[in-house]
């Protein structure tokens, strides 16, 4: 009797892992494309922010602080009268360093996406950099294939099933019994191993390592994707998304003067002083009475390190109250972001999620080279009929 319920208990549990095994194997063989080329193109962003300041070269920087700089309005008007085809800016970024110049971020339909560098002092146009077009393709071909809506849904459910894949495959992974020999064959890899085994190593063993950043990655994928998900991990902490109160927002007001953009800045800057740079939205400049503004030790293409909003009054340079709840949830939308960029650490962040990136956008061809094999075994293995008949 006890030896029939040992027979029954491992046919249940062997069920369980063909079962996980089956998922493993055919949601990754149904997504694999889509999971390399989605990872891949998440991996070549991670350094987009160093690789624009490579770009930018000389034109980060100025020739000479001066001791006055110049409004906002007229940096304005002199990159109006540099690209007079283009939109007006969207976003300027400006920094504490003296010697830094000021980010525009503009779009054109020739040209698409670019940051213009401008000399605060002069008022100078310094540089118009395309090189930003580059990572404005690799988004939207990581987030959509270019596809736009028929793109967006087939990246979201590629990374659902990557989400199932990491979960099945650590119970792949993990060991029947802990042993020193079950231990080294799960930790190392056997460089000097055939190819067959160096593969299962390639697959099993950085997909064990990566497993945590890769679940953070795929998981804030996920958030960012779909909003209502979003929405609700907001409300759990505490955030809430709200718009009623910026009816009460100062209205514009033609002919009335208008505060000073630098010393408002300055302001910010002095009361977070680990910050470091301010992005200023520029969206209804010439027809609001208020601008939003994040102040933060760093700001990237997609994201801001330890960022603070700000609601500026646009006549009197006061900060305006925002709703704790609406403030949260912005706070935690970023915080999303600064995960799924990998800047959640500076430098070692954005190492562990390049790591990581390559990690993943190898994992469906390790995985596919070790089903191709076991399949080609089987044919190798199966018995040839004999050409002898019964006599």
């Amino acid at each position: 009797m006890e030896a029939k319920k040992k027979t029954t208990r491992k046919k249940e549990k062997s069920l369980l892992s063909r079962i996980n095994a089956w998922l493993h194997l055919w949601l990754g063989i149904s997504s694999g494309l889509i999971v390399v080329f989605v990872a891949f193109t998440g991996t070549v962003i991670v350094y987009c922010d160093e690789l624009l300041d490579l770009s930018a070269g000389k034109s980060l920087y100025v020739k000479e602080v001066k001791d006055n700089r110049l409004p906002v309005d007229t940096l304005l008007k002199n990159i109006q009268l540099a690209f007079p085809e283009r939109e007006a800016p969207v976003l300027m970024t400006s920094f504490k360093d003296p010697e830094r110049t000021v980010k525009f971020r503009m779009f054109s339909d020739e040209k698409g996406l670019s940051m213009v560098y401008v000399d605060p002092y002069s008022g100078v146009v310094l540089k118009d950099d395309g090189f930003a077009h580059f990572f404005y393709i690799m988004a939207h071909l990581h987030s959509s294939l270019l596809l736009h809506d028929p793109g967006i849904w087939i990246v979201d459910i590629a990374t659902i099933i990557f989400l199932i894949e990491l979960i099945t495959g650590l119970v792949l992974w993990w060991p029947a019994k802990w042993t020193q020999r079950t231990r080294e064959a799960s930790f190392t890899i056997k460089w000097k191993a055939t190819f067959k085994r160096l593969n299962y190593d390639l697959h099993n063993v950085p997909g064990f390592y990566s497993l945590l950043p890769a679940l953070v990655l795929t998981i804030t994928g996920l958030l960012i994707a779909f909003e209502p998900l979003m929405d609700m991990t907001s409300k759990t902490f505490g955030g809430r998304e709200m718009h009623e109160w910026e009816a009460s927002l100062p209205g514009y007001q033609a002919g009335r003067q208008q505060a000073d953009v630098n010393q408002t800045i300055g302001e910010m800057f002095r009361q977070h002083p680990d910050a470091r740079a301010a992005e200023l939205a520029l969206y209804d400049w010439d027809s609001s009475g208020y601008y939003t503004m994040w102040v933060a030790r760093k700001m990237g293409l997609k994201s801001a390190e330890g960022a603070h909003l700000k609601v500026i009054d646009k006549y009197s340079g006061a900060s305006l109250a925002i709703p704790p709840q609406h403030e949260r949830a912005e706070v935690i939308d970023n915080i999303n972001w600064t995960l799924h960029m990998g800047v959640w650490r500076g430098q070692l962040g954005k190492f562990v999620t390049f790591v990581a990136g390559l990690i993943c956008t190898s994992l469906p061809i390790t995985g596919f080279i070790i089903w191709w094999g076991r399949g080609r075994k089987k044919k190798k293995a199966a018995p040839q009929r004999s050409g002898v008949s019964a006599g």
